[in-house]
């Protein structure tokens, strides 16, 4: 859990776990600890960004962002098209729902779950059209003109709490992150 740990040491870790022949890192996205003894929740995206510079080969991923409410699905495939730029093409990107625990921060209330899941697959949609270059004007839930990535777009996994009806709607990715 990136939590219990603060960004200098989560990258410490990283290159550790490289050398240890692990070949595959995630890191959650989360803007508040689970607990509040564990201090903060460093961004993910800062971090994974340094450990694309310090590490060679493992995988890295989010586990997993939520592309909905605290940010934007443009800003989203921005910074996945940043990253798999930078780790020379070992990012994947985890998409989920979300948690109020840390979506919560921008005080537009929590939606249902059908609602947050549809919510996810509209900015699926999004994002895959963006990271692969196309450059689109969308109008839905999130509306707006939005340029597209770096043209080298990163692997998409969906995360699901259960494979229930409402959670297999998101299955427009080819992977998925069940816990």
């Amino acid at each position: 859990m990136t939590e219990q740990s603060g960004p200098r040491e989560l990258v410490g870790y990283a290159v550790s776990a490289e050398r240890a022949g692990f070949d595959f890192e995630v890191s959650s996205d989360h803007f508040s600890p689970w607990l509040t003894s564990q201090g903060h929740a460093p961004y993910a995206w800062t971090v994974l960004g340094a450990v694309a510079q310090a590490t060679e080969r493992v995988e890295l991923a989010t586990y997993v962002t939520c592309p909905t409410q605290r940010y934007h699905p443009a800003v989203v495939a921005q910074k996945a098209s940043t990253l798999q730029v930078l780790s020379g093409g070992r990012f994947i990107l985890g998409l989920g729902s979300g948690e109020n625990l840390n979506e919560h921060v921008t005080g537009e209330g929590w939606p249902p779950i059908a609602q947050r899941q549809d919510m996810l697959v509209e900015a699926t949609m999004i994002i895959k059209k963006l990271i692969s270059g196309e450059l689109i004007t969308w109008e839905g839930t999130t509306s707006g003109s939005t340029r597209p990535g770096s043209g080298m777009p990163p692997r998409t996994a969906s995360r699901s709490a259960s494979p229930s009806p409402e959670n297999r709607r998101c299955s427009s990715s080819p992977h998925w992150l069940i816990t």
